[in-house]
């Protein structure tokens, strides 16, 4: 939708003209039940219309909340989550010895 300027609205009235998008992927493990999993986000940054930054996560095409703000165990729903740069759950189950 445009407002009067011409400008696009979008989430909860966000100004924008072209959003940018970023790729980023984050490792997790759950200190409640040690589960571990890696997740890539395509992040789009905006603005609302006073100026206040957005940024809005995306998984597999579907809106998310942002992982980083609580993070839920996709195993147990406990939110004792470790957040890590990705790469460091893959490299943990590679080390492991499989039968």
């Amino acid at each position: 939708m445009k407002d009067e300027s011409g400008i696009g609205k979008d989430i909860a009235g966000a100004s924008h003209t072209a959003p940018e998008t970023v790729h980023e992927a984050y490792a997790f493990a759950c200190m409640k039940c040690g589960h571990g999993w890696e997740q890539d986000y395509e992040i789009q940054h905006l603005e609302y219309a006073d100026g206040k930054p957005l940024i809005v996560y995306y998984e597999d095409g579907e809106r998310v909340p942002s992982p980083l703000t609580r993070p839920t165990c996709r195993f147990c729903d406990g939110h004792l989550v470790r957040i890590m740069r990705s790469g460091r759950v893959s490299k943990a189950e590679a080390a492991l010895p499989h039968h």
